[in-house]
């Protein structure tokens, strides 16, 4: 994240996005797959070997299922997302970058949220807790989780501790603030889900 001031210099917090350029993997068509769809990949897959004399080289690799999705002119990729009713008309091995956003002045950005291990019901659930006065035995704990004799069990979907974050989430509806073509950044305003350099999804605004 970073900041930028507008004209009349207002600080906007805004959110720095490289659009990295996609290339077009497979076309689904209604008659033949049951839905309209693109599928983009993004980055080549690559796996560490060492050769005989001990040196380290990159090459690409994967496993013969995963690798048969794609075509001779197109390389494995690293990452896969299909996109149902693209708007523009592509073929397999085109590629796709920032110049699709464009014309959008709001967009929706998907992500793995931060992960942050297992916690307690009062960071994961903002559970108020207990006294903090001397004496209280009860200060963090999640308190009564079900009844004693009848049901004499803990119900499903309790809210109590365990893993917090990595879940994937979706912000809606984020102002685009500057658009730079060159340098293929994309500036939305506030923040998005996800850790420096992860992967995040950038699609046209649905709401607006």
């Amino acid at each position: 994240m970073t900041q930028v001031f507008d004209a009349e210099g207002n600080l906007i917090p805004v959110t720095a996005l490289r659009v990295d350029v996609n290339t077009v993997v497979a076309v689904r068509e209604l008659e033949k797959d049951g839905r309209n769809a693109v599928l983009l990949g993004l980055d080549d897959l690559k796996i560490r070997q060492k050769t005989d004399s001990g040196k380290v080289v990159h090459r690409n690799g994967a496993v013969k299922p995963y690798v048969g999705q794609f075509s001779g002119d197109v390389a494995p990729k690293r990452v896969l997302k299909e996109f149902r009713d693209f708007e523009k008309e592509c073929a397999v091995g085109d590629s796709v970058g920032i110049e699709l956003l464009g014309t959008c002045r709001y967009v929706d950005v998907t992500g793995n949220s931060k992960g942050k291990g297992f916690q307690g019901v009062m960071k994961r659930w903002n559970f108020g807790g207990g006294r903090k006065t001397h004496g209280s035995k009860f200060h963090r704990e999640p308190g009564s989780t079900g009844q004693s004799t009848y049901p004499h069990h803990t119900f499903k979907n309790m809210k109590l501790p365990g893993r917090m974050g990595r879940e994937q989430v979706t912000v809606l509806s984020l102002p685009v603030v500057q658009i730079d073509v060159e340098k293929s950044l994309l500036l939305v305003k506030g923040a998005v889900p996800g850790v420096n350099k992860g992967v995040v999804i950038v699609r046209a605004a649905v709401k607006k």
